[in-house]
């Protein structure tokens, strides 16, 4: 059993899972939208949350917000799973894809074999859909693969019930319905108010860019507190974060700016442009913060001078960041109030 599902090849998993999906259903989606819709864009850190022994660094939403926010916005109705038994997990999925019915799923990407060996770590929060299966053999579409890939059902059952943090305990979602009609300026309007409330309001000291400054305060201590050698350990887990697990700092700010650019022509607001720009400015920062992180990891720079320079790196991306999404929520509110969206 085989669906006829077109494999597009995108940045990020989650994003270009939702956008796959969606276009399959006949809704014309990009990764951008799908990303912006769904507000996917976030910071925390969180050192009580541990991540392959290592505090959590994320600079976006967690798995499974970005599809349930923008099918939610959409007026898309869709249905999600969990299971406590991997057979009955494995049947419901067979019996979706005998309905032909696309199913997305959260995994480990550890037990994916068709990952390279140098990117297989203990990561739970990767999406792909699964679109067919051929003798014991699942056919998956993976948005950051170019090709369509197989996955035999051992492996995918592993994955698919991976332990440990973000354990996806057999997660599965997939669209029962569409609407009649779309409301895309108004789900826009939604996703860009969201982003910048969690990025502006966020009570919590460790989230948005209250999250960012906090980790910038943390990171010069870490070389009294940890010592070298553990400085380095939790300074490459950063980057790691940020620019091997999904598209990272910089590239999510990326697929950011992107939807903004695509924002503007769909809510008719030409506002939105500049803000698209600085968007990527900064996602140009955090690349530069992550290369300069990498050569101190490497011991190309010395220690302390890159880590008060880092620190300091940080601030100002906390700072620019806010000046971005107070503009923006400006920008968006005015737009309302004017009529300039609905």
């Amino acid at each position: 059993m085989t669906i006829d599902f077109h494999h597009r090849q995108f940045a990020h998993c989650e994003s270009g899972v939702t956008a796959n999906l969606l276009n399959h259903y006949g809704f014309n989606c990009s990764e951008a939208l799908a990303f912006g819709i769904g507000s996917g864009l976030f910071f925390a850190y969180a050192p009580f949350v541990r991540l392959n022994f290592l505090p959590l660094t994320t600079f976006r939403t967690a798995p499974g917000s970005i599809f349930k926010k923008t099918t939610k916005r959409l007026g898309i109705k869709v249905r999600q799973q969990r299971f406590s038994n991997p057979g009955a997990a494995e049947r419901k999925l067979d019996l979706l894809l005998a309905e032909g019915c696309p199913v997305g799923a959260q995994t480990g990407v550890f037990w994916l074999p068709y990952f390279p060996p140098a990117y297989r770590f203990h990561f739970n929060g990767h999406n792909l859909v699964v679109t067919g299966k051929e003798g014991d053999d699942y056919l998956i579409s993976d948005p950051i693969f170019e090709q369509p890939v197989r996955c035999s059902g051992d492996d995918l059952r592993k994955a698919r019930f991976a332990r440990g943090a973000l354990a996806p305990k057999g997660r599965i979602y997939y669209i029962e319905s569409m609407p009649a009609h779309i409301e895309l300026s108004q789900a826009i309007v939604a996703g860009i108010k969201d982003v910048c409330r969690v990025m502006l309001s966020t009570p919590v000291p460790v989230a948005g860019v209250r999250g960012i400054r906090f980790l910038s305060r943390r990171l010069v201590g870490w070389p009294t507190r940890l010592g070298e050698k553990r400085t380095l350990q939790h300074l490459g887990h950063i980057v790691r974060m940020q620019e091997e697990i999904g598209t990272g700092g910089g590239g999510f700010r990326f697929i950011y700016a992107a939807f903004l650019q695509e924002a503007a022509a769909v809510v008719g607001n030409d506002e939105l442009l500049p803000l698209s720009a600085r968007c990527t400015a900064i996602g140009d920062a955090w690349r530069e913060f992550a290369l300069l992180a990498s050569r101190a990891c490497k011991g190309r720079a010395e220690l302390q001078p890159s880590i008060t320079d880092l620190a300091q790196r940080l601030e100002q991306s906390a700072a620019a960041e806010e000046s971005l999404f107070r503009d923006l929520q400006q920008v968006i509110n005015r737009s309302a109030k004017k009529g300039a969206v609905r």
